[in-house]
């Protein structure tokens, strides 16, 4: 049995495993030296987030038949992509389908933010109060689905190897939970892993309530594409322990904090532009 087969036969196992391994540790290391004080009771919080990863993952496995790994074996069987018509090194097609997969999720990051009616999805995402582990894996159901559409659609065009999906998946969920972790950093460490792999004190900048800090640092996974398409912010201007979490519109904890409110959020409100594509707001930029 090759290492393509052994993964694909443990898929689940392995997802499960990485997935409880780092969020116990990263809920220890919250707990050991966080980096802010949380203002909301995290019972309630963490109740209502997880309810929402259990939700999701019941939703997709009833709407799918396969999942990403599965779109790749059928991507193999059928010779359909890119590295599936053209012979590269194993290794190679490896790195390169993580690479090209994160970087299209991160464009996914920026289009949910740019187009209003997909904003109000993601805006799940935004609206929590305060910022730990949990806030990694709390997405409304809609997106969820619309983000395993879009992986499908990469992996039928890309042909990534199975291996390199189960790694993908791997790195985002361990990578989204390390990212949005409540965690301090020593200063001189944060700076340099952040030119490898999007940190907490990188991503919190984009939880911020102000609109420019809010679009900026959409990486999940790798930092390079927000510094070489511009998005890219070092600091937040109140700094991480005064800065505002969520969304300045949505602060009671009905709609950021229990269950039933997240699920109905995106329906509340009409549809209008959005601080993306605006640009008054680039005026309160640092010099």
């Amino acid at each position: 049995m090759n290492l393509s087969d052994w993964v694909m036969q443990h898929e689940v196992s392995l997802r499960l495993g990485f997935f409880l391994g780092i969020f116990g540790l990263m809920a220890v290391w919250e707990i050991l030296a966080p980096r802010r004080a949380l203002t909301v009771s995290k019972s309630l919080r963490w109740t209502s987030n997880l309810g929402l990863v259990v939700l999701n993952s019941l939703i997709l496995r009833l709407l799918f038949p396969v999942l990403a790994t599965g779109m790749a074996v059928l991507a193999a069987a059928n010779g359909w992509g890119l590295f599936n018509q053209v012979a590269v090194p194993g290794w190679l097609a490896v790195v390169a389908s993580v690479v090209v997969l994160d970087f299209i999720i991160w464009l996914q990051h920026v289009m949910v933010h740019a187009i209003p009616l997909l904003w109000r999805l993601h805006r799940v995402h935004h609206a929590d109060l305060d910022y730990d582990v949990t806030t990694g894996a709390r997405f409304h159901p809609i997106e969820i689905i619309l983000s395993m559409l879009i992986k499908f659609t990469a992996i039928l065009v890309l042909g990534p190897p199975v291996l390199a999906v189960v790694a993908f998946e791997v790195i985002l969920n361990a990578t989204s939970m390390f990212n949005h972790g409540n965690v301090r950093l020593p200063v001189s460490l944060d700076r340099g892993l952040r030119w490898l792999v999007v940190t907490p004190d990188m991503h919190r900048v984009h939880h911020s309530v102000a609109e420019d800090e809010t679009n900026s640092n959409f990486g999940f996974s790798l930092p390079w594409w927000d510094r070489l398409f511009g998005t890219y912010r070092d600091q937040p201007r109140a700094g991480h322990t005064d800065m505002t979490i969520g969304i300045s519109s949505f602060r009671d904890t009905r709609h950021c904090s229990g269950l039933p409110g997240m699920l109905l959020l995106p329906f509340v409100g009409s549809i209008t532009g959005y601080a993306i594509n605006r640009r008054e707001w680039t005026a309160k930029e640092e010099p």
